[in-house]
């Protein structure tokens, strides 16, 4: 490979430092957008970036957290590692909730921290956290830098341990002197050294033909389809099974987009907020082809009360995961991809007249569906319009709480990687850093963030750069001025009992409409005017009648925009299992 100096004929003169050792492994790894916040302890590494503009382009978020999270955005709709940047001691910290969240979600990423210089470490000095220490139970690996020549073979692993296996965040914190350390033939093809790290083999002939006599002996089976499927790019691989076998497909909130939703084998999602015919058909299923999950407490609800009826055949490349929820009958630890690819040829098309009749008969009697109204907006009826409008033929983000509930179920989902959601860890303000991370990857499609008035509120100053990055995000805010997931469960579960889920500016909130689902005359904050003064286009609804219009404006628009849309506070996600709860506890009404 070529080394720095020949690569630069513009700037042969400069000396290699650490900092360029960092920012050409990133070029050299494929990287062509990184999200970075400068400070004193990283300033080398953004010196360097500057250097490298041509094939990096630096998106200067407003915070931290939205940087990593646009960073997750970037790595859900493209599968490759998203890069973020941060100075040392706040900054790094800033960078937490979003590794948590990586982790989870198991979503490949490179998070470079710049760090006191290594003399000072360990003395309290000026913006000095220990990084590493801080970050290492949410990451899939951390690095401290304290060779400027190791930093070619740390970014090599770096890059690897996140993408391969099951993804996940990756941390590298080096120190500023590291950075300025001068670095003679860097050598850039130098050998791993990861003695711990070790995938797994591809599935055994063996295993896969005890999965396919459990599939042949089955007369309910159903695949419970998570997040794993869409990381290991399996989409394709399981529709093929899918159209092969005819088996129905639920899918996690992570897994919507595995199977078009409208597709007659699609469930849609199961679990707390998931179809009641999904999570019928869960409950009553004789085999559950679990693939790429790790039977979350979402989905399960009781643990002891879930799929107990039928043989549990679990597929996942992470080892922990397997068996540590749910017992599995046929385990089979490996990539999910190769798995179901090994499995194509040795299934059939399965005589499931049967069991179709059932989950049709459960299809009817308990559709997906919401009471519309004419006199105010609810929030399904926007979500609903949107995927109309487009198809589904577009990129959604989203916040966290009620809304993100509801564009899981209203949206029509076709393709892997068109979804991105903070699942595992729930991270309110994540819509609206993540869409830019999306549309900064991506612009053949329209990005959309669906968000909630408190979601939005979290990450606001991140309007500045998705104006001064040109990036045209979509934002869509169901505004009704409280904490609607928590208000739901004050209503079901602590007698409407109020307690600090009231946003907006009155010192009465139950005078607003109480019961009977009117707005507000004025709302707090003015979304239109905050849009506005950062330099996006804004604009405000409360009739139903302007809800199409306002949609086609708002994608027609060429750049950043703000939809506040008023909706009543009162609106539920329905259906509903309680947490801890089994199929007989489901709230339907």
């Amino acid at each position: 490979m070529a080394t720095i100096t020949q690569e630069r004929s513009d700037t042969q003169s400069l000396p290699v430092t650490g900092a360029d050792l960092v920012v050409e492994s990133l070029v050299r790894h494929g990287v062509d957008v990184i999200f970075a916040y400068p400070g004193g302890a990283s300033m080398p590494m953004h010196q360097a970036l500057t250097r490298w503009k041509e094939k990096i382009r630096t998106i200067l978020p407003r915070h931290e957290q939205g940087g990593i999270f646009a960073a997750e955005g970037y790595a859900r709709v493209t599968g490759k590692p998203g890069c973020v940047m941060a100075t040392s001691g706040p900054g790094a910290l800033n960078l937490v909730t979003g590794l948590a969240d990586a982790k989870m979600d198991s979503l490949p990423l490179i998070a470079i921290t710049g760090q006191v210089p290594t003399g000072v470490i360990g003395t309290d000095a000026f913006q000095e956290t220990p990084t590493v220490e801080v970050c290492r139970a949410v990451c899939k690996h951390t690095y401290l830098v304290t060779k400027a020549t190791d930093i070619p073979r740390i970014m090599k692993e770096a890059f690897h341990i996140a993408s391969s296996g099951r993804p996940g965040p990756v941390l590298i914190d080096i120190p500023k002197d590291i950075q300025n350390t001068i670095v003679s033939n860097p050598n850039w093809d130098e050998p791993m050294d990861l003695p711990g790290y070790s995938l797994p083999p591809s599935p055994s002939m063996d295993i896969l033909r005890q999965v396919a006599t459990a599939i042949r002996q089955a007369r309910k089976p159903i695949i419970y389809c998570g997040g794993g499927v869409i990381a290991a790019d399996a989409a394709e691989a399981l529709r093929e099974f899918v159209n092969k076998t005819g088996i129905p497909v639920a899918m996690t909130l992570q897994g919507l987009g595995s199977i078009p939703n409208d597709h007659y084998l699609s469930l849609k999602m199961l679990g707390m907020h998931g179809t009641v015919y999904s999570n019928y058909a869960i409950n009553e299923a004789d085999l559950l082809l679990a693939f790429g999950v790790r039977f979350d407490d979402r989905v399960t609800g009781k643990l002891t009360e879930f799929a107990k009826h039928g043989k549990i055949v679990h597929v996942d490349v992470d080892a922990s995961e397997i068996n540590k929820n749910k017992i599995a009958h046929i385990p089979v630890n490996g990539d999910v991809k190769q798995a179901i690819e090994g499995l194509i040829p040795l299934v059939e098309k399965c005589d499931l007249r049967d069991w179709y009749q059932q989950i049709d008969a459960w299809r009817e009697s308990d559709p997906m569906t919401y009471a519309d109204r004419d006199d105010v907006i609810v929030p399904q009826y926007v979500i609903d319009q949107l995927s109309k409008i487009t198809g589904g033929e577009m990129i959604m983000t989203t916040g966290v709480g009620q809304h993100q509930m509801w564009a899981a179920q209203w949206t029509n989902f076709k393709h892997p990687r068109c979804w991105v959601t903070s699942g595992g860890l729930g991270s309110m303000g994540f819509g609206l850093p993540s869409a830019m991370g999306a549309v900064a990857a991506r612009s053949d499609l329209p990005v959309v963030d669906i968000d909630g008035d408190g979601s939005f509120v979290m990450n606001i100053q991140e309007l500045a750069t998705v104006v001064c990055e040109k990036l045209p995000v979509k934002m869509i805010v169901l505004n009704n001025q409280h904490l609607g997931m928590v208000v739901q469960w004050e209503d079901r579960f602590y007698k409407s009992n109020r307690a600090h889920t009231y946003l907006g500016s009155i010192d009465d909130p139950e005078a607003v409409g109480a019961g009977e689902g009117k707005l507000p005359d004025v709302t707090y904050p003015d979304f239109v005017g905050l849009a506005e003064s950062f330099g996006a286009k804004g604009r405000q609804i409360r009739r139903k009648e302007d809800v199409i219009p306002a949609l086609e404006e708002m994608l027609a628009h060429p750049g950043p925009y703000v939809l506040d849309v008023l909706v009543p506070y009162q609106e539920h996600v329905l259906p509903m299992i309680p947490a801890g709860g089994t199929v007989r506890d489901i709230i339907k009404s």
